[in-house]
């Protein structure tokens, strides 16, 4: 039998927090609404800055999935019985939301940044397949199958072992490299990673993708940073120039709100003393990431090498190489 219930009785029946809940979530999505209104009509005085407009466009996903997730949370509180419990639930998702937001707007700004190095125009890169060959000899990033790096963090507790294998992957029609990058945390593998390299005959190593996942407590946890080149508007990105020189800032990677990550060649006569060796003359790098606004690194790069440090300018933790083995 179907039941008609009025209005009244459901006002009358529904908790008292229910309606400031409901004025906050307009408010919130008033303004939110507000903000993409402003972002339209900044977008239509540069409609040529395809760059930008990305970003404009990043930044409007970004807050969606936020308030998206938001909503969500505000689902599941509602379903707590016991009061306070349901209201530090309810504090909880509004300073996550808080959080969340200003994350988005500190990707904007990460991505306007590098627009102003990177040009107005469209990441556009052009990938003929028989201009590239599995040989990856540059001098600052050689990666021949074979040969596996261990890093080590300062506190011994994060090992990275990133092995050169023998196979091989066509993506994007480009034969690729395929390097395993395992990362342990106290002995226990908490990242899992399978990437592609390749190099066009100029000398540049371009990087086609990632099958990446991260673990806790021995299961899967997450995929998120996947991407293929070719494969849903993803693009290749460089990851080392033929000849780098101070002031090259490049995309390593373009999968927009999933993998972006900047690269900028700061120098290349910095020293640097890790536990396989001293070196001079490495190439200084500089990384950043929308996704991470707040992230910081610089690696650096030996001649013959490779890479021999990596420093976090926000933890201050350093990944130094401690061997190089080969088969």
């Amino acid at each position: 039998m179907k039941m008609e219930t009025s209005w009244i009785d459901i006002k009358q029946c529904a908790p008292k927090w229910i309606p400031s809940l409901t004025a906050v979530g307009f408010a919130i999505a008033m303004l939110f609404v507000g903000n993409l209104s402003a972002q339209d009509r900044n977008s239509a005085t540069e409609p040529t800055n395809i760059c930008l407009q990305t970003a404009r466009d990043a930044l409007a996903s970004c807050k969606l999935a936020a308030q998206s997730d938001h909503q969500l949370a505000l689902g599941k509180c509602i379903n707590i019985i016991n009061s306070a419990v349901r209201q530090s639930c309810e504090r909880q998702a509004e300073a996550d939301l808080a959080d969340a937001l200003d994350t988005c707007q500190g990707g904007f700004e990460v991505r306007r940044q590098s627009c102003q190095k990177l040009g107005p125009g469209p990441y556009h890169p052009v990938i003929n397949p028989s201009n590239f060959t599995t040989r990856i000899d540059n001098p600052y990033f050689p990666l021949f199958p074979g040969t596996t790096f261990t890093y080590l963090n300062a506190h011994r507790t994060i090992r990275d072992v990133f092995a050169v294998t023998h196979k091989t992957r066509v993506i994007n029609g480009v034969r690729c490299v395929q390097v395993h990058d395992s990362v342990y945390t106290d002995g226990q593998l908490t990242e899992d990673t399978l990437d592609f390299f390749a190099q066009d005959r100029e000398g540049n190593v371009w990087y086609f993708g990632e099958n990446t996942a991260e673990f806790e407590n021995g299961l899967v946890a997450t995929i998120e940073g996947s991407f293929l080149s070719g494969l849903n508007h993803d693009k290749a990105g460089i990851i080392m120039k033929a000849h780098p020189v101070p002031g090259d800032f490049y995309r390593q990677e373009f999968s927009l709100g999933n993998a972006e990550d900047y690269a900028e060649t700061l120098n290349l006569n910095a020293s640097v003393v890790v536990p396989y060796g001293h070196f001079s003359n490495c190439l200084k790098s500089r990384e950043t990431t929308p996704l991470e606004p707040d992230a910081l690194e610089d690696k650096y790069y030996a001649l013959g090498v490779g890479n021999v440090l990596t420093v976090d300018h926000v933890t201050g933790e350093r990944d130094e190489l401690i061997s190089i083995t080969s088969e």
